[in-house]
């Protein structure tokens, strides 16, 4: 095991430990345990910046399923570092913060950073894996991990169902998703994501019915439009989580494949133009949602769909560079970067920003804007840092959020050129950055200006503690240096993540040229910032004019209510299809069982085109067994015609001890006795329980029931024959026989071949049986008592 895989299973392992340390360390805060783990972490994917810069590859791989070439390949370039040194570094801060958030002796803090240690674990598993199905595993431990996050207060009803929402939703579009990969793995011939790049499978015809499967599961990690809407929801959470799930891990996995898979996808338009077309909707859409949200976490859980929306159309500009050969003047290049900046500025102000709504929740009681208001003179601190996310994330200078803003706007300024419809996608950005303008004002401005309103808090209010507040100043501080020197990122980071989503357009060990620059003249990107201020502006200060137009959207019309009322439409179809199915009549569902047999074989043989049954290898009839069969055949209508239980019962022993009687002529002494035991046994417990039997009915009783019956009963025999025919007739290989003859005293010592067979050869089926019938015995002994202990209760 190689120290990247190490570093992988690391968070897992120190999983392990942490309920132990909760247990029995009562005198510290379980999360100083563990925070040196992603302080390490981070260190340690820090120290591969020189490598990747220069281009080096860094490869590891560890057998998993040998057997199905599956293993723990790790890669890691510039766009998993990354990736890799957000999900450490902010996991860092997101510890910290929680130590001083999450109080130690009223939660259960065990439970809490075991799921987090997960969640990390399994975002580094996405982000660093090679193999396509490890990274799918990784992918769903991502959902699971955040289920028991957002589910932490299991005890209110909204974070249960957030939880379930979030848990569907994704895990719906990974399963979609795991069908785009097995695709891809056949086009390709191979799971390893460094083969597929550089394997040409535009021609093969499952390259398209993969990129859009891949991509629902990319959408629905990364709350696109309409897959969106569960990341509102997952607000549940305690905002340490929110933090960390919103900033830099969960819903950054759906963009992570999508830069990952661009060199493979991208030569496609149908991949560039649905990538850049959703994320733009997306934007658009949830920027203006964000706006109404009267609640400090909706409105940061709607901003950061929206941000999602802007990088993804971003990568999805961007796969235009594999279409045009203008690379030298950089013309798409330049989203490829806007996308990788934005989503490391949108990790640091949008962590700060949620860090600050965990704060002022902490501090009043409350998140909900119409009662809060002037706490700028209260909490000065958290003021200062919550503006400063907020004039980062409107896209305003001198900060991080305004040059990948900018980027932005070039990029898709660039993109009419293709086409000449084209040309709505900067209006469309343009919108939506107004909107993003109002709701980053209206999130400081309610919040900390206006009239103070001690009367409407829950608690009195007042700055936070020093350890609560570090997170978030770092981030800050991250936020205002970042804008102000933002190529101290551009050869180390971006460039090499750039290079990543780009691949196989430059030449080997070519150095990508990245450059950022606060100003570049009087141009279009400029005009565009200043009508985002003015227009926001004047949107702002006339909002509550203006904003009845959103009690004019129907929730009947929501996507919301279409994902409620999908379970109330379940659940009356499952409710009037049982009723009418489960009818309780044991009768009824064999009915159901055998009809559906004899269909689904037939349509089968019927597909067959060998129809060339030979029945001149079978033995002779003697006398004998045409005389058994008889009797067994008049057993049997004596059972079905019989009027009463009795004669019933009788005539089916007859059957099965007829049954026993060919064992017996074909020299199967074992299956004879075995036969013989069973029936008895059958016959007797149908003796024991006779008085409790019910009586025939009428409906039992008549013709046409008994003809319906007679005609399954026919088919199922005919339908078996057939099988059985078709088997002797089409036998390609040697009997298995013949090895049990060989090899049952030399390997299992025993003479007894049946025995051998099912203690040896089939130990694990006759081993399972067992636990069945255990299992079955202990739920008959369970119901026995309880029906006793109800009786008694009487």
């Amino acid at each position: 095991m190689s120290t990247l895989h190490i570093a992988m299973f690391a968070p897992f392992l120190l999983a392990l430990f942490v309920p132990l340390l909760y247990k029995f360390v009562r005198s510290l805060h379980v999360g100083w345990f563990v925070l040196p783990l992603p302080i390490a972490l981070f260190v340690y994917f820090l120290s591969y910046v020189n490598d990747v810069r220069n281009d080096e590859a860094i490869r590891a791989t560890m057998p998993w399923i040998p057997s199905l070439h599956i293993s723990f390949d790790v890669y890691v370039d510039g766009l998993s570092l990354l990736f890799a040194l957000l999900i450490t570094g902010i996991g860092t801060l997101v510890v910290l913060y929680s130590i001083y958030y999450l109080q130690k002796g009223k939660e259960q803090l065990g439970h809490f950073y075991v799921y987090l240690l997960l969640f990390m674990g399994a975002m580094l598993g996405v982000v660093l894996s090679d193999h396509l199905i490890a990274l799918y595993v990784f992918w769903e431990l991502t959902s699971i991990s955040s289920f028991l996050l957002i589910a932490y207060w299991y005890t209110r009803d909204r974070s249960r169902y957030g939880a379930q929402k979030s848990m569907l939703i994704t895990m719906f579009g990974g399963l979609l998703m795991l069908g785009g990969f097995v695709a891809l793995a056949i086009a390709g011939g191979t799971y390893h994501i460094r083969e597929l790049i550089s394997t040409p499978l535009t021609e093969h015809p499952l390259f398209i019915p993969a990129l859009f499967l891949i991509l629902f599961g990319a959408f629905t990690k990364s709350a696109q439009f309409p897959f969106y809407i569960w990341l509102p929801d997952a607000m549940e959470a305690p905002t340490p989580v929110s933090a960390y799930l919103h900033s830099a891990t969960m819903v950054k996995a759906g963009i992570y494949l999508i830069a990952r898979l661009t060199p493979i996808f991208a030569v496609s338009s149908f991949w560039v133009w649905t990538v850049a077309l959703v994320g733009l909707v997306t934007l658009c859409w949830a920027s203006f949602l964000a706006s109404k949200q009267t609640d400090l976490k909706a409105i940061l859980a709607f901003s950061t769909v929206s941000q999602l929306g802007l990088i993804t159309s971003l990568l999805g500009v961007g796969g235009l560079a594999f279409h045009y050969d203008w690379m030298e003047e950089n013309i798409f290049m330049v989203a490829v970067l806007a996308a990788i900046f934005h989503l490391f500025n949108h990790a640091t102000f949008k962590g700060s920003l949620f860090m600050v709504v965990g704060i002022v929740d902490h501090e009043t009681g409350t998140r909900d804007i119409r009662r809060l208001g002037g706490l700028m003179t209260v909490m000065p601190m958290t003021f200062t840092i919550a503006l400063i996310g907020s004039l980062s994330m409107a896209g305003l200078p001198p900060f991080n959020g305004f040059l990948s803003k900018e980027m932005f706007f070039t990029a898709m300024l660039r993109a009419r050129e293709v086409a000449g419809w084209a040309a709505i996608l900067p209006i469309v950005a343009w919108i939506a950055s107004i909107f993003t303008f109002l709701y980053s004002a209206l999130f400081v401005s309610r919040t900390f200006f206006g009239t103070y309103k001690p009367h409407l808090l829950k608690k009195e209010a007042h700055e936070a503690p020093i350890g609560m507040l570090i997170a978030p100043i770092v981030l800050a501080l991250l936020v205002i240096f970042i804008g102000i020197v933002p190529n101290v990122l551009s050869e180390s980071i971006l460039a090499p993540a750039v290079y990543a989503v780009l691949y196989g357009l430059f030449a080997p060990n070519e150095a990508v040229d990245v450059y950022i620059s606060h100003w570049h003249g009087f141009t279009p990107e400029l005009f565009m910032t200043i009508g985002v201020l003015l227009f926001g502006l004047l949107l702002y200060r006339t909002f509550s004019k203006w904003k009845k137009v959103y009690a004019r959207l129907s929730e009947r019309m929501s996507l919301n209510f279409l994902y409620d009322q999908s379970f109330v439409w379940m659940e009356r179809g499952a409710r009037a299809f049982t009723s009418r199915i489960m009818t309780g009549s044991m009768r009824t569902y064999l009915m159901y069982i055998f009809a559906s047999l004899v269909v689904l074989l037939l349509f089968t043989i019927g597909l067959s085109e060998q129809w060339n049954i030979s029945l001149s290898h079978l033995a002779s009839v003697r006398v004998y067994e045409v005389v058994l069969a008889l009797a067994m055949i008049a057993a049997t209508i004596t059972t079905v015609m019989a009027k009463s239980r009795l004669t019933a019962i009788v005539s089916l022993g007859a059957v099965g001890y007829s049954v026993a009687l060919f064992f017996v002529l074909f020299r199967a002494p074992d299956l004879a006795l075995t036969q013989l035991v069973i029936e008895t046994i059958s016959v007797a417990l149908f003796l024991l329980c006779f008085y409790h039997l019910p009586k025939f009915s009428q409906k039992q009783e008549s013709v046409g029931f008994n003809v319906g019956n007679a005609l399954i009963s026919v088919a199922v025999g005919v339908t078996v024959s057939v099988i059985a025919f078709f088997a002797y007739a089409g036998k390609h290989f040697d009997s298995i026989s013949q090895y049990y003859v060989d090899n049952t005293y030399e390997k299992a010592a025993g003479k007894n071949m049946v025995n051998v067979i099912l203690v040896d050869f089939r130990g694990f089926d006759t081993l399972f049986e067992i636990c069945v019938l255990a299992i079955a015995a202990l739920g008959i002994y369970a119901m026995v008592k309880l029906r006793l202990a109800k009786e008694e209760e009487r």
